[in-house]
């Protein structure tokens, strides 16, 4: 996932079963790093949501956007269970979205 430019909807956690942010950018590894680095004040430096849990790639930001809105929407449970279905383990992704 070299490009610039890759719409991406994604989920970052504090820890298993702790507080999850969910976002959209056009360029993933660029924004898990600026989460993981505390670089923005706001939610994710607060709370400390610096752990990749779950992500999707799109192919348009305007659909990137209609699916952040529809998860953000959701019930926490759906969203656990989105990233539970994708990642049990709940373990760090980024390493996989930097390969």
């Amino acid at each position: 996932m070299k490009r610039d430019f890759q719409p991406a909807g994604y989920m970052v956690a504090n820890k298993r079963n702790g507080t999850i942010y969910i976002g959209v950018t056009s360029n993933l590894p660029q924004r898990i790093a600026q989460h993981r680095d505390g670089i923005i004040d706001g939610f994710t430096k607060r709370h400390g949501c610096k752990m990749l849990v779950w992500f999707e790639l799109h192919a348009t930001m305007k659909f990137a956007i209609l699916r952040e809105k529809q998860l953000k929407g959701g019930s926490r449970s759906k969203k656990l269970a989105l990233i539970e279905g994708a990642n049990p383990r709940w373990l760090d992704l980024f390493a996989e979205i930097c390969a």
